[in-house]
């Protein structure tokens, strides 16, 4: 990788800064509140760790591999305690709120997979979660419960062939989770107040073997005044109505050669009404116009080295891929065009974790709980290796010019310290 000049990459930060159009301060879920993995601007620690750059770590008495969700002073996060699905809340100076208890767990299967992988969502008013035991729960932001659903007591079991992924999201009509697995599939929305069903549409397509099974989460979108959420998974791309469940329009030709075991981990990413589709286990990527109404159209469909698991990110025209061993590629999103190339340390374990951007830099997490900071550019470079000390598979989550990381069984802070 070309080392840059400090000149070139004072300018290059300063060019990304000004041109990132300012976003929530809150990180409502785990792509944030644009759903792009794109950071508000601020000036972000490069080098960090739990001896260095470090605000505050504190052990979180249990493991989990979720994302937590920011809210003003509050943090949420779900963890497996004791063999218990648990969800708690803490302040951002790391002091615990409180932390309830909720249903025996379910372990996780994968051995980077915890029985808390889904990540929580809230609106400032309620948070939502969601647990491998099938467990939905909506509490205030107080720890007081409101409901709790049992999806796989209510609507069949679990025939995911490996740990649950997806996400819940709030919409207007309430929370919307999406169950795409071998046999019944399906997306349900519940009312946030009651947890009773405000819909549940059918969205199962026959698919070769595991083609079928996807771990991504859907994103909402407004198109034209309409909400809708978008959803990849067996193959297709779909829009429903968030508020009515009725399917707008569907999208095939993930598959074209009809393989099995191509499930989808990674989740598309949506920028300006276009959505960047990652598939064939990392192999393709598309990129759709999600604004032509009933009839959605590919911009470009190409073979690149790209994320199986980790989501993309859309950031002033450029889609920035990584894939599980550290490729990294950025493409113009208008084109396909492939802008830049690199990778990072060849290793054994891999990137789970979806990378972020964060004042001008990737922040990509490696499984063993090494962060690189990579300046883009006409080519990659590393400014810095941080190792946390503990594995981890969440994304990184900015506060204000400073990063929270989860780790398996810790939650740090890290913020540049002024002597």
């Amino acid at each position: 990788m070309r080392q840059l000049s400090r000149t070139q990459l004072a300018a290059t930060a300063i060019a990304l800064l000004t041109l990132t159009s300012p976003a929530l301060a809150n990180w409502p879920e785990w792509r944030g509140p644009d759903s792009n993995l794109v950071a508000p601007p601020g000036d972000y620690p490069i080098e960090f760790g739990p001896d260095k750059n470090c605000l505050w770590q504190i052990d979180l008495g249990g493991e989990g591999a979720s994302t937590p969700a920011v809210w003003d002073n509050m943090l949420f996060l779900t963890l497996t305690a004791g063999d218990q699905d648990v969800v708690a809340s803490y302040d951002l100076d790391g002091n615990e709120r409180w932390r309830k208890v909720l249903s025996p767990a379910r372990a996780g299967k994968h051995r980077s997979a915890t029985g808390s992988n889904p990540s929580p969502v809230t609106d400032g008013k309620v948070v939502v979660v969601y647990f491998k035991s099938g467990l939905v729960a909506c509490l205030d932001t107080e720890g007081n419960e409101k409901w709790r659903v049992n999806l796989q007591d209510k609507y069949g079991a679990d025939t995911l062939w490996w740990d649950l992924g997806t996400s819940p999201i709030l919409t207007s009509a309430g929370v919307c989770i999406a169950v795409m697995q071998e046999g019944d599939s399906y997306l349900v929305t519940l009312d946030a107040e009651t947890g009773k069903e405000v819909w549940k549409t059918k969205r199962q397509y026959q698919r070769p073997r595991e083609s079928d099974q996807a771990y991504t989460t859907p994103a909402v979108i407004d198109l034209d005044g309409r909400e809708i959420i978008v959803t990849f998974g067996a193959d297709h791309l779909t829009a429903h109505d968030a508020k009515s469940g009725e399917q707008v329009w569907e999208l095939d030709g993930f598959n074209p050669q009809e393989q099995g075991m191509w499930r989808v981990i990674c989740s598309p990413t949506i920028a300006n009404g276009v959505a960047v589709v990652p598939y064939g286990r990392g192999s393709f990527a598309a990129a759709v116009d999600l604004t032509k109404g009933e009839k959605p159209e590919r911009i470009w469909d190409i073979e690149v080295t790209g994320g199986d698991v980790p989501s993309p990110v859309i950031a002033e025209g450029k889609v920035y891929l990584l894939s599980d061993k550290g490729d990294l590629t950025c493409l113009d999103v208008a084109t396909g065009e492939v802008v830049a190339e690199g990778q990072l340390r060849r290793h054994r374990d891999r990137y789970f974790s979806s990378p972020l951007m964060a004042g001008g830099n990737l922040y990509c997490l490696r499984e063993d709980g090494t962060m690189f900071v990579v300046a883009p550019g006409e080519e990659f470079e590393i400014l810095a290796e941080n190792d946390l000390g503990d594995t981890s598979v969440s994304s990184p989550v900015p506060v204000d010019g400073t990063l929270l990381v989860r780790t398996r069984n810790k939650l740090f802070r890290f913020g540049i310290k002024t002597e």
